[in-house]
């Protein structure tokens, strides 16, 4: 995959984008669980009670909070508070808020409400209010009180005279006693520090503001809704987040398969013969859709997943943590059974994606040959054999998909078993700290919630690297055809070709092999086609024909020797411009789905309708396009499919015909002819190709005959060059296949 990356540089910003979009879903997701831990711990177990500093204290309560402090905790706490006398014009606006004003002052928290400053008071008053708040239910509920401090408290409560408050009690010990009932008190609390302390201080703070007439009820309605609200607010942005990563994942992905496609195909379509021979048709085919879906696939669960899930199973680890520290062992132990379970996975499935798309390949490669040869098929009974044929790849490809279905089949039902294992784990062990007030019932909640959004991390990370395997094998399959180096290559420096090209073709002792072949199958071939002249090129089958006039557009690179154009030597050409000069009639009249007339632009994609009706009428097609009642615009099925043999060729010869090149090509185009139409069409063509230079390969002798010179092949040698009464003199291999041919009459 790493070496695709050229592909993905164009879309960085789309990237990029999602990349930031998928750290604001992390970010969102792993929020929630927090609120609700909010909701619960404050909302509902606490009334709506923030922290434990209180925002308004009755003087008597704060008189008693600064006698168990020392005089520079005084100093720094009278300092963070405002009285508000009853009768102050100050007291009207908090009067409705704080009835209590009414009888007795009360002292406003005008402090800056940083985290920081909260965290520094709620430390200086934790133990003051909790002590005060024991000390004053002593006078009524005493037992409540002892459950509060504990039976080791280090004060008698039954010394304390009645209707005395802990103000008075501290003001009448001396300072040396008073300064050990501190330290011990302090002593004594030390081991509610921390999570029991505070509740145990914001218990304290609930009670006062109920003692001040804050309507509780109220309090802790707005808190819920504001909490709420939050939670809501941040669900719709991890919505509209996740949205946001999928557009631009999917945007990246399909263009960058478009990308890919593309140049896969501009590739494959300098491919010569030599390069072809190394991928199969179905095959390529194969690796421009499937390979190509494989890797747009991963690239949308990467953007979607690589980043999401492990930052969301870090910070989620990071989150749970803060909420228990002591229960990270449930989680760990998940997460390795996960990853056990995973690797076990991976290494099962992995080999059969390897193996899937060979089978593709395979199961392709019947099809299309199935498809193209249907008539073959059919005409020898061979339909029986053919299915059991492509059954067989089916199966292949079934059993393969049968064996990863089973296996990652396991997945989600241990997953869910995972997963309900964990929730069991953590509500039991997360039951005995509620139990023992190491731990609230929210964080409880939360933990429980990141413990899943951990393992779900992990699952979808899992996922990605279960599929990676098969994406990467079929990267490698797309990079093997875009670093396939072309055998035909333009030169370095080519040549410019002049502005008028006379159209002389020479071949000097040239020499050819097929890519990997043995032997020659060109040997020593030297001739000259001039302008205004017919070059027959005849010979019995596999004698080389088709090979020769193949190198001229380069098809082919010749072994030893050169061919010239006009003196240059071809390969000192772009195969653009060389290809420029040359009109081709292949063997096989292929044509493209479409029109007529869209098959006839392929020769000169500006022509005009009259250029296009000359073209027919002399390739002797006007017969059945232009009585057709759609003329040139006659639909042509995929390769010409509705339409014989002849139609075909001539088809593909009336498209040469479009292009007017100095030089013409026709590769066996006119064996699919009956003789009336083969004479009819060279009458028609023969002025229109009278000053170029003509290359007409054939196996009839008919055809050859009238030809300004013949090139007679056998074996790949060049056997003999003449007219047709020259060659029956002097050559034997023409002379046998003439009179294999014609009659004594027509040779006479």
């Amino acid at each position: 995959m790493w070496r695709l990356r050229k592909f993905y540089y164009p879309y960085w910003a789309n990237i990029l984008i999602a990349a930031l979009m998928v750290i604001v879903v992390a970010w969102s997701n792993l929020a929630l669980p927090d609120y609700l831990s909010q909701i619960v711990n404050t909302g509902i177990q606490k009334n709506g009670v923030e922290h434990g500093v209180p925002e308004v204290m009755r003087q008597s309560t704060l008189d008693q909070v600064l006698a168990l402090m020392t005089p520079e905790e005084q100093t720094e706490l009278t300092q963070a508070y405002t009285l508000v006398e009853p009768d102050s014009p100050e007291a009207s606006q908090y009067l409705a808020k704080y009835p209590v004003l009414e009888t007795e002052a009360v002292y406003l928290f005008k402090t800056t409400k940083s985290k920081d400053d909260i965290a520094r008071f709620e430390a200086l008053m934790a133990k003051p209010l909790v002590i005060t708040q024991a000390f004053n239910l002593i006078q009524n509920e005493p037992e409540q009180a002892r459950q509060l401090l504990g039976d080791d408290f280090p004060f008698d409560f039954a010394q304390l005279p009645a209707g005395m408050d802990i103000a008075q009690i501290l003001a009448q010990m001396p300072e040396a006693q008073r300064l050990e009932m501190r330290q011990k008190i302090d002593a004594h609390l030390e081991k509610l520090e921390g999570t029991i302390l505070r509740q145990m201080a914001i218990t304290a703070v609930t009670d006062e503001y109920k003692a001040v007439g804050i309507d509780m009820a109220k309090m802790q309605r707005q808190y819920i809704l504001k909490t709420g609200a939050q939670m809501i607010g941040m669900s719709v942005l991890a919505v509209v987040s996740s949205i946001t990563v999928s557009l631009f994942a999917a945007r990246t992905s399909t263009a960058l398969a478009r990308d890919i496609r593309a140049a896969v195909f501009k590739k494959v379509e300098s491919f010569s013969s030599a390069e072809f021979g190394d991928f199969s048709t179905a095959s390529l085919i194969t690796r421009t859709s499937n390979d190509v879906m494989q890797v747009q696939m991963v690239t949308f669960m990467a953007i979607r997943m690589a980043i999401q899930a492990p930052m969301m199973g870090v910070l989620g680890v990071v989150r749970a943590m803060d909420k228990s520290p002591n229960m990270w062992w449930t989680i760990a132990l998940a997460v390795v059974i996960l990853v056990l379970f995973i690797i076990l996975i991976f290494s099962l499935v992995t080999p059969r994606f390897k193996r899937m798309q060979a089978l593709i390949d395979r199961l392709n490669l019947i099809m299309r040959e199935n498809l193209s040869g249907i008539l073959v098929v059919r005409a020898f009974n061979k339909q029986g054999f053919e299915i059991k044929r492509f059954d067989q790849a089916n199966q292949d490809v079934a059993e393969n998909m049968r064996g990863i279905g089973r296996t990652m089949s396991f997945m989600h039902p241990v997953m869910t078993l995972v997963m309900t294992g964990v929730q069991v784990l953590v509500i039991w062990v997360g039951a005995h700290q509620v139990a023992k007030s190491t731990m609230q019932v929210g964080d409880l909640m939360a933990f429980m919630q990141y413990a899943m959004q951990i393992l779900m991390a992990f699952l979808n990370l899992s996922m990605f690297f279960v599929i990676m395997p098969r994406a990467a094998v079929s990267a490698d399959r797309i990079l093997e055809v875009l670093d396939r180096e072309n055998v035909i290559l333009d030169p370095k420096t080519p040549v410019a070709l002049p502005q008028t090209i006379r159209g002389e073709i020479e071949f000097h002792d040239v020499d050819f092999r097929y890519p990997g072949g043995e032997e020659d199958v060109l040997h020593d071939i030297s001739f000259k086609a001039q302008p205004g002249q017919v070059t027959a090129v005849i010979g019995s089958t596999g004698s080389g024909k088709s090979t020769l006039v193949n190198l001229l557009p380069r098809l082919f690179d010749v072994s030893k020797g050169k061919i010239t154009l006009d003196g240059i030597d071809i390969r000192d050409l772009t195969q653009y411009d060389l290809r420029e000069q040359i009109s081709y009639a292949p063997q096989r009249g292929l044509l493209f789905s479409g029109t007529v007339k869209s098959n006839l632009s392929v020769g000169k994609h500006d022509a005009t309708e009259e250029e296009m009706r000359h073209a027919i009428e002399v390739a002797q097609v006007a017969d059945f396009v232009l009585s057709d009642k759609d003329g040139l615009d006659m639909e042509i099925a995929q390769a010409g499919t509705n339409l014989s043999g002849g139609q075909k060729q001539r088809l593909s010869i009336a498209r040469a015909l479009m292009k007017d090149s100095p030089v013409y090509i026709f590769d066996d185009s006119f064996s699919a002819l009956d003789f009336k139409t083969d004479a009819a069409l060279r009458k028609a063509i023969k002025p229109q190709i009278a000053d170029k230079t003509v290359f007409v390969v054939t196996q009839r002798v008919a055809t050859a005959r009238n030809s300004d010179q013949i090139l007679v092949l056998d074996d790949g040698r060049l056997v003999g060059v003449g007219h047709h009464d020259d060659l029956m003199e002097d050559c034997q291999v023409y002379r046998e296949i003439a009179q294999s041919q014609l009659s004594e009459e027509e040779l006479a």
